[in-house]
């Protein structure tokens, strides 16, 4: 049961946006991605994603609504971070509770949009059989070495405000 709830929990994190690698160059001195390319990084992970479970007919009924999911989240988080990234630009003193209210309403739409992935996710997840779990797992563990050092800064970032 453990290993099933880690495998799920690696799942969601894989199929989550690839927009923390969205900073600009006073935040972390690394470039700022287009719309374009936080786009394509996103259809790429949800093509990897559909490519390592190689789902029957059966599954591919529910692959729609998990893909939806993916991509609200990714766009979701795309558009929080491109709203903090104004904030940090313009630098002004903003009024501290104000900021904790913006966190609040953050959190608050980073969580609804997170059970909406969940919610797609468990009823594909109880159709995969050992081996596309395997797959699954391998590609989250994978895809966590490569993407989790880079992506830390952004989500520690991303933490302050919306994580």
């Amino acid at each position: 049961m453990l290993k099933f709830v880690v495998c799920v929990l690696i799942a969601l994190v894989v199929s989550g946006s690839p927009s923390a690698y969205a900073q600009t160059t006073e935040v972390q001195n690394r470039p700022t991605l287009s719309p374009t390319d936080l786009k394509a990084l996103t259809d790429a992970r949800v093509a990897l994603v559909k490519a390592a479970l190689q789902l029957t007919p059966e599954q591919e009924k529910y692959w729609p609504a998990l893909e939806e999911a993916i991509r609200a989240r990714s766009m979701g988080r795309q558009q929080r971070l491109g709203a903090l990234l104004n904030r940090l630009n313009q630098q002004s003193d903003a009024d501290l509770f104000e900021q904790l209210r913006k966190r609040a309403d953050n959190m608050a739409q980073r969580g609804t949009e997170l059970k909406k992935l969940v919610d797609a996710w468990q009823p594909l997840w109880q159709t995969l059989n050992p081996d596309q779990k395997r797959r699954m797992e391998i590609l989250a563990v994978s895809v966590l070495r490569v993407v989790r050092s880079p992506a830390e800064g952004g989500e520690e970032m991303e933490e302050d405000d919306e994580n």
